[in-house]
């Protein structure tokens, strides 16, 4: 499967997740049940944004080595090539950390409190990283 449409693919699969999102977010009461659903969504809307990386990355030539840290080195590589901006790596780096709690946690240790900003704000990050995922096409196009 070429680039393009692993590419696709993903979008496709981080779309699904942040409608299945919306859903969660839309309850009114938000038991360890919906909360636990609303970390998976945000847990696969991040793999997605770092398998789309990996790929563009992979494509380029960079290869990032398996490290403890090559998560945050994804980050730093899309920066570094060109991929993303300082700015939109640090907003991932907070949904980074969450997936290290989401992964290493429990579903019952989750806080409304801190799910609900990074539910809020991955809408419009998703969108800039589908702005600079698209920018960075046409520049090399």
């Amino acid at each position: 499967m070429d680039l393009i449409r692993k590419i696709a693919a993903e979008r496709q699969n981080v779309e699904q997740a942040l409608r299945y999102l919306g859903e969660a977010r839309a309850r009114e009461l938000r038991s360890p049940v919906e909360l636990a659903a609303m970390a998976t969504f945000l847990h696969n809307i991040y793999n997605g944004i770092e398998n789309i990386l990996n790929q563009i990355l992979k494509a380029k030539g960079v290869r990032v080595a398996r490290s403890e840290i090559w998560h945050k080195d994804v980050l730093e590589a899309a920066v570094h090539h060109g991929l993303i901006s300082e700015t939109l790596a640090d907003r991932l780096y907070e949904y980074l950390t969450f997936r290290h709690f989401f992964i290493h946690g429990y579903g019952f240790m989750l806080d409304d409190a801190q799910l609900r900003p990074l539910a809020d704000d991955i809408g419009g990050i998703w969108e800039q990283f589908v702005g600079a995922i698209e920018r960075c096409d046409a520049d090399h196009a």
